[in-house]
């Protein structure tokens, strides 16, 4: 008998597997070995139909047409296999988030793209929207309530993009770009932990309109004191 999953996301250092998708998508890294993807999109399909903690080793093994002994000699633990399905997704938004925010012109542009295109990306996603939808509150604990780390890692990850900005001269020199990337962070993430009817997001054009009016001013720092 397997164990009982506590999370559909492991327990694990979150930082590291953000990380690990977001270099992936740099570096057009991608799983080639055809048994890998087979028992991965065979345990995509199990989770996003039955969600992780019903699903088993076995029923992922049924699902991608293997033994269960196959799954279990290139993933040792559920959790192994887990991680790997959810790496390979934000990996997969990483690869369309990069392709969008290059056509982007202006940095205001590229601060609309990344709030809409995050947002929709994986409230429109399967397997991690499904999540949301029918296991918030162990996803919400495993990603948000981890002591800062997920978002740390997003926002290191904004504060980057808004320091290639401030180098480019796309943005004030004095842009405090950590505080700013704070802030979007949290803002993105309370909208995908929280559910709201107020604005309405269900429409690109609205996401937009939002990130224009009240992210789209934090690159502009406020005027100093007389």
């Amino acid at each position: 008998m397997e164990p009982a999953q506590q999370s559909p996301v492991p327990a694990q250092d979150a930082e590291s597997l953000l990380e690990r998708a977001y270099n992936d998508a740099l570096e057009r890294i991608d799983d080639a070995d055809e048994s890998n993807t087979r028992i991965l999109d065979g345990a995509y399909e199990q989770f996003c139909r039955m969600g992780i903690q019903r699903s088993t080793m076995e029923d992922v093994a049924r699902r991608a047409g293997v033994s269960r002994i196959t799954v279990y000699r290139r993933f040792a633990t559920k959790d192994a296999l887990v991680e790997q399905v959810v790496r390979r997704e934000f990996r997969r938004y990483f690869d369309t988030f990069l392709v969008e925010i290059e056509r982007a012109e202006t940095a205001a542009d590229r601060v609309v793209v990344g709030f809409v295109s995050s947002l929709r990306a994986i409230w429109s996603n399967p397997l991690i929207g499904g999540m949301i939808a029918t296991e918030p509150d162990p996803l919400v604990a495993a990603l948000i309530k981890d002591g800062g780390r997920t978002l740390a890692t997003v926002r290191q990850f904004v504060a980057g993009q808004l320091r290639a900005e401030r180098r480019a001269g796309n943005v004030a020199a004095d842009l405090d770009v950590d505080l700013v990337a704070e802030m979007m962070v949290r803002i993105s993430a309370s909208f995908l932990a929280i559910p709201t009817r107020l604005p309405d997001l269900t429409e690109d054009e609205h996401l937009a309109a939002l990130a224009r009016r009240f992210l789209v001013p934090m690159l502009t720092p406020p005027a100093a004191p007389d």
